[in-house]
């Protein structure tokens, strides 16, 4: 009875006209700067913060949240059609979702995004009002330990996911430790790894590493092939087949759900439920060696999960304070300049604001809904644009894009040296899958394990003493143990068309 007050409560808050309209606003805002290759959600959050002074603290935050989302639904319309992940959450839909879209399946792929986002945001709406409490709950069991061990079953997963052989996989992961560790030590103020120069104290830009390694890489690798553009695809073709609806489905429901748990937990959960939505499909899949082709699966579960992990990931930060990514962060300190303290009393103290910005989420994912199907042949005609015209278009927004997020040359000239790299990868057989995962975990698992050995006092043994964390070791090495086994080996080679 309460759960319904509450969601009548907050209905009654979100379609208010003022906030259904900058509801609106944040979701189409957040669809536009998601599709722009480059731009990402939190510069424009923060841009935007300003804004907030202006608004009531449940209206600007309304606002923020759609942009939030919204920006996922954008970002999986690039990693679609122009193999550009606005964020580190849309790289695993490029693996399948451009592969589509080079086949001419672009209607398809950016329809099932829209349909699976859709399901996973209803879904994982609900779940936060009814479980709520609860699944915070579980996020208060995790320590830097158990964070620690979490990374790294998110790594040996990638290493699941990276095609060719898996000695490439796992340099690909050191690689991109390496340069996530670049700049000021986190304990000190000791510069490490900037090699004398002052741009990398502040550690390398994701965004000029991502445009870098999956836009300038492919339209180099576009450049020296005969590249077809597709042409006018007829209006049947811009949605799914009924057989693809058919193979979706299940895809989507296992990606919302694991996108709704692991989004609970800060520190990157929707980035590994996208990455492990995806390894979980390919894996259950009885054609494994369709994904990367272009399998219709690979581009639904990741998008599910990173749909719900988004939504998912406000938990932390409105039931406990916790800022669970960079995004989590800007709407924190949105609260903060409304006089709101995040935590366990903003359900109590503010519970309009609480279960509006709930209810919020489900209006909004429907209006991303409405807005994204009937523009889904907008998206396509992109492709229909001849290759010489298109993509100096792509690299002039890139560099816009990547420039604008800290106004520094370095990140555009970091975007370029990462391109012509990613090349000489792509030639050497190296995928860039475990490179991009490697500089967003390892940051993390360095905080982590650091934490953890200054708690256990330098004694390592804690790390299999503490349940969670050695029930989380324990899956990567039995994965890796798994994976080393002959038939496993060969099984992987002929999936994975392993040279």
């Amino acid at each position: 009875m309460d759960l319904l007050q509450n969601i009548s409560l907050g209905l009654s808050v979100a379609a208010g006209f003022e906030n259904l309209l900058f509801c609106f606003l944040g979701v189409l805002l957040g669809t536009l700067i998601g599709v722009l290759p480059g731009i990402g959600a939190v510069a424009t959050m923060a841009m935007l913060l300003p804004l907030t002074f202006h608004l009531a603290p449940t209206t600007s935050l309304i606002m923020l949240a759609g942009i939030y989302y919204g920006a996922q639904y954008g970002g999986s319309t690039t990693a679609i059609l122009v193999n550009l992940p606005g964020e580190a959450n849309s790289v695993a839909t490029t693996l399948d979702g451009y592969a589509m879209a080079r086949r001419g399946r672009a209607g398809a792929a950016l329809a099932i995004a829209a349909i699976g986002s859709f399901f996973a945001g209803t879904v994982s709406t609900l779940l936060i009002a009814q479980f709520g409490p609860a699944m915070a709950s579980l996020a208060l069991k995790f320590g830097p330990v158990e964070y620690f061990s979490l990374m790294v079953l998110g790594l040996v997963c990638s290493m699941v996911l990276a095609s060719g052989a898996l000695h490439k996989a796992v340099v690909m992961i050191l690689f991109g430790i390496f340069l996530g560790l670049a700049g000021t030590d986190a304990n000190s103020p000791m510069p490490r790894l900037t090699f004398g120069i002052d741009a990398m104290a502040d550690g390398m830009s994701f965004v000029a590493i991502a445009v870098g390694l999956f836009g300038i890489t492919e339209i180099i690798l576009n450049l020296e092939r005969d590249l077809t553009r597709i042409g006018a695809i007829p209006l049947k073709d811009l949605f799914p087949t009924r057989e693809e609806l058919k193979e979706s489905a299940l895809p989507i429901v296992r990606g919302t759900f694991l996108g709704s748990v692991l989004g609970v937990l800060p520190g990157g959960g929707a980035l590994l439920a996208s990455f492990g939505a995806y390894a979980l499909e390919k894996k259950l899949s009885k054609t494994p060696e369709r994904f990367g082709k272009g399998a219709i699966a690979g581009v639904a579960a990741p998008e599910a999960a990173n749909n719900a992990g988004a939504q998912t990931s406000f938990i932390p930060l409105l039931t406990l304070g916790v800022p669970s990514n960079a995004i989590m962060a800007v709407m924190a300190g949105a609260m903060t300049i409304q006089g709101i303290i995040p935590g366990p009393q903003v359900m109590v103290e503010h519970a309009p604001l609480f279960w509006g910005m709930i209810a919020s989420m489900w209006i909004g994912n429907l209006m991303l809904l409405v807005l994204n199907l009937p523009l889904v042949g907008l998206w396509v005609k992109l492709l229909q644009v001849p290759y010489r015209l298109m993509f100096p278009a792509i690299l002039f927004f890139s560099a816009i894009g990547v420039y604008s997020i800290a106004n520094a040359s370095f990140d555009v000239y970091l975007a370029v040296i990462m391109g012509a790299l990613g090349y000489v990868m792509a030639k050497l057989g190296f995928e860039a899958t475990p490179l991009v995962l490697g500089f967003i975990l390892g940051p993390m698992m360095e905080e982590n394990f650091k934490r953890a050995m200054l708690l256990s006092g330098g004694d390592a043994v804690t790390f299999v003493e503490r349940p969670i964390s050695a029930g989380l070791l324990a899956v990567s090495v039995l994965m890796l143990a798994l994976m080393l086994l002959p038939s496993v080996k060969q099984t992987r080679r002929v999936a994975l068309k392993e040279d």
